[in-house]
């Protein structure tokens, strides 16, 4: 069977355009990986939690995605980060490579196919910046490498504005000898004490940009890529210069479709270390789960800002307690006894029916996530209503809806759907909470009873009131 069709907003173009893969039903997806100098932060968590729903999206919606994204290991970040701790630059590589797998295993993003190194692809990058040499677009500087950026005509397409309007971005080094302030190091001369290779301009190692190009279409065997994917940091210099030593060394347009998420903001502006605004998730995790993370920044659509702020996370983790007790009451309804034949059954049955419909809808629709969340909230509202009337629900159907309610934010949305009741634990701290909570409830100090909850939601903690009182237990 056909993919269904697709589109989304192509930055290169500016436009929502329909898909149209180079191979029908195959989707080469490159996204640029991070530079593992220092902790995960928010903005990795975005991004990389976005581009694991578009891929989810593109798998359901029938396509086969070859997935890469790579790691910079080698780079003048991690270079002086290293210096300043007295250790190899390799080692602080691995150790926050590691940092990278563990944070985003826990978020639930699922891995790609391929995870390549700057430092695995050295003779191919040369290879790479020779081609460019010959073709008289980059030049030899005394060991350096320059891309010419005044000879590819094309240049400022992506991030739409003319060369004389663009100034050196950052990781760009300024440097009077070159032929225009723009231009960008392809090969870097070495420094004393860095790690180098050798290069026919002498001994070295690669600059930034040319490592995704050479990496992107090495491992993904192609000249043009469906999609390329990353921050919308990356626009300008990164991915402009991409698109410019690419198909200045190929011809052949980089690549057919492009994806940017938006920025991480906090009161308003973009979190930078700069600005001392700058949340690590390994700080973030020890007050909230993962699993609202991943929930809080599914329920924005990618392409806009995402404000940062601890009580809006606090309400994700208040909607997501409420969908764990919700769906926990299906499934204890489910073994009650329901109508054989249900009224307004047929009704039902056409909900079900449409909702995988309306699920496609909405991934096909720019990746809607928060569209998806709207349709999987409109089929629990119904399963909810009708348990109030028992004789219009089935067993059938029930199940049929829980089915389809968990297939949706484990599989699609990748939020991992919290287990049965259990008993719980000797905690006192916890228990402590629970108690004052219920205090709280009883003087009808409903502001109090609100922030113990959500203290509590923060702990991974999902507290039921029942007639008995209070009970409560972790999320797995």
């Amino acid at each position: 069977m056909s993919p269904r069709p697709l589109r989304f907003h192509n930055t290169l173009t500016g436009k929502e355009e329909l898909f149209e893969p180079l191979t029908p039903g195959e989707v080469s997806l490159y996204v640029c990986g991070v530079t593992p100098y220092d902790d995960c932060h928010l903005g990795h968590a975005r991004c990389y939690v976005v581009f694991d729903f578009v891929r989810r999206a593109l798998e359901r919606l029938g396509y086969r995605v070859r997935h890469v994204q790579n790691f910079t290991d080698i780079d003048d970040k991690i270079i002086k980060r290293a210096a300043e701790r007295g250790e190899q630059p390799a080692d602080l590589a691995e150790r926050h490579i590691a940092d990278y797998f563990d944070k985003m295993d826990r978020l639930n993003v699922r891995r790609a196919d391929l995870y390549p190194r700057v430092t695995g692809h050295i003779p191919q990058i040369v290879s790479f910046i020779e081609r460019l040499v010959k073709k008289k677009l980059a030049y030899p500087l005394a060991g350096d490498v320059y891309y010419a950026v005044r000879k590819f005509p094309a240049y400022g397409r992506l991030s739409k504005r003319l060369p004389d309007d663009l100034l050196s971005g950052a990781r760009v080094d300024v440097d009077a000898r070159k032929e225009d302030p723009l231009d960008f190091a392809l090969w870097k001369a070495a420094k004393p004490g860095e790690p180098a290779w050798d290069s026919p301009w002498g001994v070295g190692r690669p600059g930034w940009h040319i490592e995704c190009s050479v990496m992107s279409l090495e491992n993904l065997k192609a000249e043009t890529l469906d999609i390329h994917g990353g921050g919308q940091d990356l626009i300008f210099p990164h991915h402009e210069n991409e698109i410019a030593q690419s198909e200045g060394a190929t011809g052949k347009p980089f690549a057919r479709a492009w994806i940017h998420n938006g920025f991480v903001t906090v009161n308003k502006e973009k979190m930078s270390k700069s600005l001392g605004n700058f949340f690590t998730l390994a700080d973030i995790f020890k007050v909230r789960t993962p699993r609202v993370v991943r929930f809080y920044l599914l329920s924005h659509h990618y392409r806009g800002p995402l404000e940062f702020d601890d009580d809006l996370l606090a309400a994700a983790a208040d909607t997501l307690a409420e969908i764990d007790d919700d769906l926990r009451r299906l499934d204890a309804a489910l073994k009650t006894p329901l109508a054989a034949k249900p009224k307004g059954g047929k009704a039902l049955d056409a909900a079900l029916a449409a909702f995988p419909l309306a699920v496609d809808e909405a991934l096909a629709d720019n990746f809607n996530s928060p569209r998806v969340l709207a349709v999987f909230f409109d089929l629990l509202g119904v399963l909810k209503s009708r348990l109030e009337t028992p004789k219009s629900l089935s067993t059938e159907a029930l199940s049929r809806g829980t089915a389809l309610l968990r297939d949706v934010l484990q599989n699609v949305l990748g939020v991992d759907v919290g287990g049965p009741a259990k008993a719980a634990p000797a905690d006192e701290g916890i228990q402590a909470l629970v108690d004052r909570r219920a205090g709280a409830r009883k003087a009808k100090d409903w502001p109090e009873a609100d922030r113990l909850r959500r203290e509590l939601t923060g702990r991974g903690v999902v507290v039921e009131d029942t007639p008995q009182g209070p009970r409560w237990w972790k999320n797995p």
